[in-house]
């Protein structure tokens, strides 16, 4: 593709964890310059990029004057969820291409995005935000359990607890509050699912939804937090006429709150009650590599289209539309059970026939973590298969199949 256009803009990336190289790596080869900026110097993507600023990604006066000494093209918080609404903000503030703040404001807070479906006649399940545990005790009669407790700004399964009655709700709420900037937080029926929800990326073009894309996703009963996503297959399994329900009503809410050209990142899910909900829909790439994973199943590129489309380059971007995979797909979240020092990942030579990419995070030696949410990822496997029963089968038996081997700290 002749992206002449791109050559010599400059991109200002929100973030610098790894999640960024995708998008460096994008636009790097259409010849854009990159400036990564947060607090952290540190941070894995900084040296990738061609420049680094030291500024909070949650300060968005701070991240504004930034973006006006750097002189910016464009600006994006491709796969950082706490810079998405600021990049929004810096956006409409400088007259850089993005979609409204309010909007994005409003995608960005679970109590809010809750509220707005609710208040357009989209399914949700009984929802309310608080802000102690006090309030949300006194209002528990308007609720059935069990309850999902989640912080209403923050990503990846952080600070999320489901709780199945009054006495675990305390717990809940500080674990909710403690994951949460504006110490907020909300309470909502859980949603028992019929088969399985998805989590993938989709994408937006002057407000037409031109890439709609759903999968299966896993989750490790054994995690220190089991909703933490463990693993993804493509194609999902969801019946088409809710894949196409759900489309819809993604596009719908798109033109309402007039969403310009974007990534999303969309969790869905449909009930034993046989209804289907758009559980979040996020105006960033996935963390767990997921649009990496789209542009190997099907092809499309939805990594370079970001990058066009936060510099305005829409007429830049290549067709897009519905995913067609060529094969069937699965991604591993690779992480640990136990506190301690990684030694080694075991593949079984079963699975190994079917791995198309290992990407290990870690090295021998280095500390990890309890998997409560996706920031104690310490790599991923991309699988292929020819058959839906094969792949599912490797999924199934991951913990047979594919071994982190740890042993304790010292002290």
């Amino acid at each position: 593709m002749n992206y002449d256009e791109a050559r010599g803009k400059r991109l200002l990336l929100l973030g610098g964890s790894r999640y960024l190289l995708p998008a460096i790596e994008a636009a790097h080869n259409m010849g854009v310059y990159v400036i990564t900026c947060d607090y952290l110097p540190d941070n894995l993507a900084h040296p990738y990029a061609d420049e680094y600023c030291n500024v909070s990604i949650v300060d968005k006066e701070a991240v504004l004057e930034a973006a006006k000494r750097l002189h910016v093209d464009g600006i994006m918080s491709y796969a950082t969820d706490p810079g998405v609404a600021t990049a929004a903000y810096v956006a409409e503030k400088l007259g850089l291409p993005t979609s409204p703040y309010e909007s994005v404001a409003i995608l960005q807070n679970k109590g809010r995005f809750r509220a707005f479906l609710r208040e357009h006649g989209f399914t949700v399940p009984e929802t309310a935000e608080y802000a102690s545990l006090e309030e949300c005790r006194e209002d528990l009669g308007r609720f059935r359990f069990p309850l999902m407790v989640k912080p209403v700004d923050s990503a990846g399964s952080k600070g999320v607890t489901r709780i199945d009655s009054p006495a675990q709700l305390p717990r809940a709420v500080e674990t909710a509050l403690g994951r949460s900037i504006c110490k907020r937080f909300i309470a909502e029926e859980f949603i028992e699912k019929a088969g399985f929800s998805t989590d993938t990326d989709c994408f937006s073009k002057g407000g037409e939804l031109v890439f709609c894309s759903f999968d299966d996703q896993w989750f490790d009963e054994k995690a220190a937090n089991p909703y933490t996503p463990a693993a993804y297959t493509w194609p999902a399994t969801m019946p088409m006429e809710k894949q196409k329900e759900l489309r819809g009503e993604l596009q719908r809410l798109i033109r309402l709150l007039g969403m310009k050209t974007t990534i999303y990142n969309v969790e869905t899910r449909v009930g034993k009650d046989g209804r289907a909900y758009l559980m979040e829909v996020s105006p960033r790439a996935g963390g767990n590599r997921l649009a990496e994973l789209l542009r190997m199943a099907s092809g499309q590129d939805l990594i370079t289209a970001s990058v066009l489309g936060a510099l305005g380059l829409d007429r830049a971007i290549p067709p897009l539309s519905d995913p067609v995979y060529s094969g069937h797909w699965g991604e591993i979240i690779l992480h640990s059970e136990e506190a301690g020092v990684f030694r080694r990942l075991e593949l079984a030579d079963e699975i190994r026939p079917y791995v198309q990419e290992t990407d290990l995070w870690v090295q021998e030696g280095d500390r990890v973590e309890r998997f409560t949410g996706a920031n104690e990822t310490i790599g991923t496997l991309v699988l292929r298969a020819e058959s839906s029963e094969k792949l599912r089968d490797l999924i199934r038996r991951t913990d047979e199949l594919v071994r982190v081997v740890t042993e304790p700290a010292a002290g």
